[in-house]
C-alpha cells in the first residue's frame, strides 16, 4: 500500500493516527485471547505495516520542516498578523474536518473486537463512576430531606400552639365587655376619692391639734399677759390657707402666687416660709406661691 503524500496540514493527523493505531495494537495484544492471537497475525502485520509508512511520512515532513526558512514578522502590528494565521490555520484545519470521513482502524475483526472491548470498559469505568456520584448525591439529598421534614414538622407545631394561645386571648378579650371596665374604672375612682377624703380629714385634725385656731390662740397669750382686748381681725385658720395655696398651684400653673391678706395670721405666713413650704414672690413681697413638690 502506497503512502500518502506528507504535507504541513496533515502532519497532525498522521501523529493522532499513529498514536491511536499504537495504543488499540496494545490493547488488542492484552485483551485478545491466545487462541485469537494466533489466527490473528496477518491482522497485526497489517497494523505494523501502517505505523511505519505513517513513521516514513512523519520523518519525510520532519526533514521539509528543517530546510524550510522561517517566515519573517512584519514590523508593525506583529500581534494582528499572527492572530489572521491563526484564523486561516483553524479555517483549513476545518476544511480538511468536514472533507474527512470516517476511518477503520482495520479490517481485521480481531482487532475490531479488542478495540470495542477496551472502549466499552472505557465507557462501564465512566458509568460506574457517574453511577457512585449520583448515589453519593442521592444520599446526601435524602438526608438534607429528612432534616427539612423535621424542621417544617416542628415549625407546624409551634404553630398550632401560637394559634390556639391566640384563640385563648382572642376568647379572653371578648369576654370583657365595656361595662365591666367601666364599672372597674369607676370603682377605682370612688376608692382613691375616699382615699383623698381621708388623708384631708387626718391633715385636717393634725393641723387642729398642732395648730389651733389663731382667735383662740392670741386670746389665750393675750390673757397671760393680763390684756383682755379682743382680736380686732378674724384670722384665717391655716389648712384654709394651705388648701388656697394647692388650688391656685393646681388650677393656674402659670401663676400660682396669692396675695397675702390681712386675715392670714402673720405667724402662720412666716411659719411656712421659714420651713420652705411657700415661696415668696421676686418682685412683690406681698405676693406667696406652693412649693411645687410634685415636679
Amino acid at each position: 500500500m502506497a503512502a500518502p503524500a506528507v504535507t504541513m496540514d496533515n502532519l497532525d493527523d498522521l501523529l493522532k493516527e499513529t498514536e491511536h493505531l499504537a495504543r488499540h495494537m496494545s490493547t488488542y495484544q492484552q485483551e485478545v485471547p491466545p487462541d485469537l492471537l494466533t489466527t490473528g497475525m496477518q491482522g497485526s502485520e497489517e497494523l505494523l505495516q501502517q505505523c511505519e509508512e505513517i513513521w516514513a511520512q512523519i520523518g519525510q515532513c520532519q526533514n521539509q520542516l528543517m530546510v524550510m526558512e522561517p517566515e519573517t514578522l512584519p514590523d508593525s502590528d506583529v500581534q494582528l498578523f499572527l492572530l489572521m494565521m491563526k484564523a486561516k490555520a483553524l479555517t483549513v484545519e476545518y476544511e480538511q474536518w468536514q472533507e474527512k470521513s470516517p476511518e477503520i482502524i482495520s479490517n481485521n475483526q480481531d482487532v475490531l473486537l479488542a478495540a470495542g472491548k477496551e472502549e466499552l470498559q472505557n465507557v462501564d469505568r465512566d458509568v460506574e463512576m457517574m453511577l457512585s456520584t449520583v448515589r453519593a448525591e442521592n444520599k446526601k439529598l435524602k438526608s438534607d430531606l429528612e432534616k427539612e421534614q423535621r424542621w417544617l414538622a416542628e415549625q407546624e407545631e409551634v404553630l398550632e400552639a401560637l394559634k390556639e394561645k391566640q384563640e385563648e386571648v382572642k376568647n379572653h378579650t371578648e369576654n370583657i365587655s365595656e361595662k365591666r371596665t367601666f364599672q372597674e374604672l369607676k370603682s377605682k375612682l370612688k376608692k382613691v376619692k375616699a382615699y383623698r377624703e381621708e388623708l384631708l380629714s387626718a391633715f385636717g385634725d393634725f393641723l387642729e391639734e398642732h395648730f389651733p385656731v389663731p382667735d383662740e390662740l392670741e386670746r389665750s397669750l393675750k390673757k397671760k399677759k393680763g390684756i383682755s382686748e379682743e382680736p380686732q381681725v378674724q384670722w384665717i385658720r391655716l389648712h384654709v390657707i394651705l388648701e388656697t395655696l394647692i388650688n391656685q398651684l393646681m388650677n393656674t400653673p402659670n401663676d400660682p402666687y396669692i396675695i397675702v391678706k390681712d386675715e392670714y395670721w402673720p405667724p402662720y405666713i412666716e411659719l411656712l416660709l421659714r420651713y420652705g413650704i411657700a415661696l415668696r414672690h421676686p418682685a412683690d413681697a406681698n405676693r406667696i406661691r406652693l412649693e411645687a413638690f410634685h415636679q
